[in-house]
């Protein structure tokens, strides 16, 4: 029987036992349950602070914001990602400016990068494609030399590694996680800010807040206090209790889920060992989440997903180039890597929903 193997699909715990309590608690807004959601990523990754919010386009805005990027500034990214980790530069005033990527990986090439830079940058928006982790050492050592902050854009490699060291804990100045509805965990929908520094995270968890200093916006008799001043422009994007205890569920069903899509992965490696003219991506150094198994398919891209999908896995491509669009007026003619790499990447299924059989 021909298979039909989804790329993607949401995981949802058979038992949400506390949802009803919630539900009917009267505190729904961001609270205990937000609280207990950022503690056990933060356990889980070895980092001392985190901010979660209502969406991954929150995230990046809320990082920048706090960082203080905005207009006439640029920050230096990968064309090769979802849409949703470039536009929320924009959306800040702020320029992006494509550098290209290893076409052998996805993900942003050094080289390139260091020559992208100019008095206007501010910062470097890392990639990390698919959930493979990029050149962490490398790009991290640009940033500290140049003076400029390094954002590991993590949309979709919670739980991937790197040199021993989980995402969010490589040494960027920021990282942002996803928890969009496809994702590990997913919130249905969500995301989260990790920064190094206790004073930006301080600064991140007013600035999703409206600005607001919660250790001081109430006085004695639970009133607004007129001495709890506002100092800046902030946002109302905190995550509510709902979305936060499901996550919180879902990380305690992290790490199993995990291993379930590396067994996947090694099976499919053994699987395409035979097959000269496929090369499964990754790196010694790497330990990627296998949100997706990634490989380049030397017939090239549409040759590749219809093999795949005549086998009964639904292929893609996954990521259109993100200069194909206008909104961000650069065709990134001076990127053959991208274009290389975008013309032979396939990602296959190798998600926790499926055990994946070299034998079919």
């Amino acid at each position: 029987m021909k298979l039909n193997i989804p790329l993607y699909k949401p995981y949802m715990p058979e038992e949400l036992p506390e949802m009803q309590t919630i539900l009917h608690s009267g505190a729904l807004a961001y609270g205990k349950w937000g609280k207990a959601f950022e503690k056990i990523i933060a356990d889980y990754i070895g980092i001392p602070h985190i901010a979660v919010v209502n969406s991954y386009n929150a995230a990046v805005q809320v990082a920048l914001k706090t960082l203080g990027i905005g207009v006439g500034d640029e920050v230096i990214t990968s064309p090769q990602s979802c849409l949703a980790s470039n536009m929320p530069i924009l959306s800040v005033g702020a320029k992006t400016v494509w550098a290209d990527i290893d076409p052998k990986t996805g993900t942003l090439s050094p080289d390139s990068v260091r020559k992208k830079i100019t008095p206007a940058t501010r910062a470097i928006f890392h990639n990390h494609h698919c959930g493979y982790p990029g050149y962490i050492d490398e790009i991290n050592d640009i940033g500290k030399e140049k003076g400029l902050f390094v954002i590991d854009d993590c949309i979709e490699a919670f739980g991937a590694v790197y040199k021993n060291r989980m995402l969010g804990a490589t040494g960027a100045d920021v990282s942002l996680l996803s928890f969009q509805t496809v994702r590990l965990p997913n919130t249905i929908d969500g995301g989260a800010v990790c920064f190094q520094d206790s004073e930006f995270h301080e600064k991140a968890c007013r600035m999703r807040d409206l600005g607001v200093d919660r250790k001081t916006f109430r006085d004695s008799l639970g009133e607004i206090s007129s001495s709890s001043d506002v100092t800046f422009p902030g946002m109302g994007v905190t995550m509510n209790e709902i979305s936060s205890y499901i996550g919180y569920r879902q990380m305690e069903d992290i790490k199993p889920l995990l291993q379930r899509q590396r067994n996947n992965a090694d099976e499919w490696r053994k699987q395409l060992s035979a097959h000269p003219n496929v090369i499964p991506l990754g790196r010694p150094e790497t330990n990627p989440n296998y949100w997706v198994f990634g490989l380049l398919y030397e017939g090239g891209r549409e040759k590749g997903i219809l093999h795949f999908r005549e086998m009964g896995y639904h292929a893609s491509s996954v990521h259109l180039p993100n200069y194909y669009y206008s909104v961000f007026n650069d065709r990134g003619e001076d990127l053959p890597g991208v274009r290389e790499f975008y013309e032979h990447y396939v990602a296959v299924p190798c998600g926790w929903w499926f055990e994946k059989d070299i034998h079919e």
